[in-house]
């Protein structure tokens, strides 16, 4: 069975899903180019519990858990089927590895899932479920809860972190006149990552440039470190080129690893 990379994607803002820019034909191609999933897990900031909880809907309803936007956003559904088994052997491996994970049969599918899956996936054809983010994670425990997913890649699941590459909201709205912080910080996170650099990815919250300034807080920064501790090795990996939108949100994806006997990384980069 082909063993599946994992994937960070920055989900931008929810306009991401009308306004798709360079992020959403690249991550189009993407999805075209990867073999095809049994399964999509998705971790967001957008669902932040306690402990990890995993969804295990059916039908996962398309929450759109944001406000002041076009109506249009409001009307968006994405028609996706949950996957219960593997959800349920999330529960599984988690509680194995350590959390105290439940399954959450009502929960739908946040944007930060929805939105880069209707450019990934948009026939919405590959069955998703979501893990949550524990609220008192930090660089390591991100890591390792990629970590105590990982064997689902190996079964066909496309381990999927979602974030934001730079997050700073009030420069999104508010502006700000000097942006070049932004491409200095994803330049150093870009590095770490074709390096296989995982110890530095995990420690770039204290040591990369800007950093503070790009994530005042963690949350849209730790599921790429999920991604990363899903990752088989730390090489190969490949930079997806998203572009920057609102001046100061980066939106380049990283793919961690290549598909087990493909040639899938020759192909997206």
């Amino acid at each position: 069975m082909t063993r599946l990379p994992s994937l960070f994607v920055s989900h931008g803002a929810p306009t991401f899903a009308v306004e798709p820019g360079r992020a959403g034909p690249a991550l189009a191609a993407l999805g075209r180019d990867l073999p095809r999933p049994k399964a999509a897990l998705v971790v967001s900031p957008h669902w932040m519990t306690p402990q990890p909880r995993v969804t295990t809907s059916v039908l996962p309803e398309t929450i759109h858990d944001f406000g002041g936007f076009d109506k249009a956003l409001y009307e968006i559904r994405y028609p996706v089927s949950g996957h219960p088994e593997f959800a349920t052997q999330t529960v599984e491996l988690l509680r194995d590895a350590g959390w105290d994970a439940t399954a959450d049969p009502r929960r739908g599918l946040d944007h930060g899932a929805w939105v880069p899956l209707l450019h990934l996936y948009p026939e919405a054809d590959v069955p998703v479920f979501q893990v949550s983010l524990p609220t008192s994670l930090d660089a390591d425990g991100a890591y390792r809860l990629g970590q105590a997913l990982a064997p689902l890649a190996g079964q066909g699941v496309l381990i999927i972190g979602s974030g934001s590459l730079t997050h700073n909201l009030h420069e999104v709205f508010g502006g700000a006149e000097d942006v070049a912080y932004a491409t200095e910080f994803s330049g150093w996170i870009r590095d770490a990552v074709v390096e296989g650099d995982h110890g530095r990815l995990r420690k770039a919250l204290q040591s990369a440039p800007h950093a503070r300034r790009a994530h005042p807080t963690t949350e849209h920064f730790l599921p790429l470190l999920v991604a990363a501790g899903a990752a088989e090795s730390p090489r190969p990996s490949t930079v997806i080129d998203g572009g920057v939108t609102y001046d100061v949100l980066v939106m380049d994806a990283f793919l961690f690893g290549a598909a087990s006997g493909s040639d899938t990384e020759a192909r997206v980069q």
